[in-house]
């Protein structure tokens, strides 16, 4: 089994958390730059659908891409009662639902800000500066809906921490220190959840 990933890579990062959280050390890992465009040659895409980090290969020979599919992967073949995808039909249904919010309202939105404010793959794709701005302005529009959610649950899915956390967690990082937007000072909630979530363990890369 081998692990490609780019450590610096915020994809890389979130599932870092969740192999922590699942206890998982010494998983051979590959190193893909994708700064210097180490996964767009021919032999990466032939391995990965999409061409990007973390990609799993597992023994057999098969490749799964995408953070929480892998994810996924690891929390069923570890054994573990942590239930970060929901121990309940109605826990499992609530970690799907928040989980994708927290990916299509807030991570997308944060990915795109980042990507077309910074350039920084100008030299591969099409960097609009108005889409950037446009995104970070859709990012902002989700905050006061994270910290009202975060006003009446402990977690960010159910009462109990989940793969949304994480999720969350990441797309926080994000927005405070690559996209500089004030989280903390705005939204009381997110910033109490936030420093319990980061005293975890886990956290700690």
């Amino acid at each position: 089994m081998k692990l490609y990933d780019f450590s610096a890579t915020v994809s890389s990062k979130r599932l870092k958390f969740v192999l922590n959280e699942l206890g998982i050390k010494d998983l051979e890992t590959v190193e893909v730059n994708v700064r210097e465009g180490a996964n767009v040659d021919a032999e990466y895409q032939a391995k990965s659908i999409n061409g990007k980090v973390p990609l799993l290969e597992l023994d057999d020979g098969t490749f799964i891409s995408e953070t929480v599919a892998i994810s996924r992967y690891f929390d069923e073949t570890t054994d573990n009662d942590l239930a970060l995808f929901g121990a309940t039909p109605v826990e499992r249904a609530k970690v799907e639902m928040w989980n994708r919010i927290v990916e299509i309202d807030g991570i997308q939105n944060a990915f795109q800000a980042f990507r077309n404010l910074t350039g920084l793959y100008k030299d591969r794709e099409n960097c609009v500066e108005a889409w950037g701005e446009e995104a970070k302005h859709r990012l902002g529009l989700f905050l006061p809906k994270l910290d009202a959610q975060l006003a009446q649950s402990a977690y960010v899915a159910t009462e109990k921490y989940t793969i949304a956390d994480i999720s969350a967690y990441t797309l926080i990082l994000v927005a405070v220190n690559a996209l500089k937007i004030d989280v903390f000072e705005h939204y009381p909630n997110i910033k109490r959840w936030f420093d319990s979530i980061a005293s975890r363990p886990a956290m700690a890369l």
